[in-house]
């Protein structure tokens, strides 16, 4: 693996700061457009509805094979481990509407509730969690309210799919210290050859089934400015990232947000719509890719240690609560 580099010469650094100063280097004018007509093509060519069956209900983690795992296992060369979790957050603020809260039972025992899905707590959302039009969910599961109510749990496409952990290859792309800046601007959008020119530098290759995280500085941001909100102003990828997601197959997708970068910045005739909304990616990759999603992770330790290592695969482990539910609070760990 070559070094990644963090310091160019003085010149550049004069003039804005490494990547930070690249960021732009394409003419916008050049980007690549996301149409409404560019998505409806997607939901048919990208999706991967029967891809593993009719009766499917993991989506990408079947990418996860035994021979992945082994190989993932086999990364493992230090005995370092780092959480990717954020630590439990029981102050209210703009990004954090509901706070955990933990009510001490005596001196020996205490109750936690957490409304988990949101912009806070790390959790990872199955996929039951976004639907389109009337309800439907991955791969044509279409829940009936009512009957959900009733029976307090949905009957398919739920987090206890994934009761026996996700065990695969991690990949931190963090983003942040490639452009050589502390964090990501609200609204700073990743593009595919951000990714790819991250691959070149690091000299590795996202594969299928990977689990990959993408650090963009979130946590950094807010303990030196304070909690925004992040639900409208957030760094992260631009909705063309799309396609790259099916074309390397990756399993799980992780970041300090849900994902998206906001605001979008694609035909607004996408956002507005009801399947995809504000956040296209973050909603495309649960319903049409059937992809699990990693939201609010805190990368900022995995960051340091990977940097220290210049290493940046690891083995990924992380368990969900085996509930019928559309999602779980989880605590991610790297171990490099």
């Amino acid at each position: 693996m070559r070094p990644m580099r963090y310091l160019l010469i003085g010149i550049v650094l004069a003039a804005g700061g490494a990547w930070g100063c690249q960021q732009d280097r394409v003419p916008i004018s050049s980007r690549p457009a996301v149409t409404r007509a560019d998505v409806e093509r997607w939901k048919q060519e990208l999706t991967n509805w029967g891809r593993w069956g009719a009766d499917d209900q993991i989506g990408t983690l079947n990418l996860i094979t035994p021979e992945k795992r082994k190989h993932a296992a086999s990364l493992v060369q230090d005995g370092v481990s780092v959480s990717l979790a954020r630590d439990a957050e029981t102050e209210e603020a703009i990004d954090n509407p509901l706070p955990y809260r933990v009510i001490p039972l005596g001196i020996t025992a205490d109750e936690i509730r957490i409304s988990y899905h949101g912009f806070m707590h790390t959790h990872l959302d199955f996929l039951n969690h976004n639907f389109i039009g009337e309800g439907v969910t991955y791969n044509g599961y279409t829940p009936d309210p009512t009957v959900v109510a009733a029976a307090g749990r949905h009957s398919r496409n739920t987090i206890h799919n994934a009761k026996h952990g996700i065990v695969t290859r991690g990949i931190l792309i963090d983003m942040a210290r490639f452009k050589n800046v502390s964090y990501l601007e609200p609204g700073t959008p990743i593009y595919v050859e951000d990714l790819e020119a991250w691959e070149e530098e690091t000299g590795l290759t996202i594969s299928s089934g990977d689990a990959v995280v993408i650090r963009t500085g979130r946590w950094t941001r807010r303990a030196a400015v304070g909690p925004w909100d992040i639900a409208n102003e957030a760094a992260g990828l631009h909705a063309s990232v799309i396609p790259w997601l099916k074309q390397r197959d990756i399993a799980i997708l992780g970041g300090e947000a849900p994902q998206d970068v906001a605001p979008a910045g694609i035909d607004p005739t996408v956002t507005a719509a009801d399947d995809l909304g504000p956040r296209p990616l973050h909603r495309f990759a649960l319903i049409y890719l059937g992809m699990p999603l990693f939201d609010n992770l805190d990368l900022d330790a995995l960051g340091e240690v990977a940097a220290s290592l210049n290493r940046w695969e690891f083995l990924l482990t992380a368990a969900p609560l085996p509930t019928r539910g559309t999602g779980s609070p989880i605590n991610p760990i790297a171990t490099f």
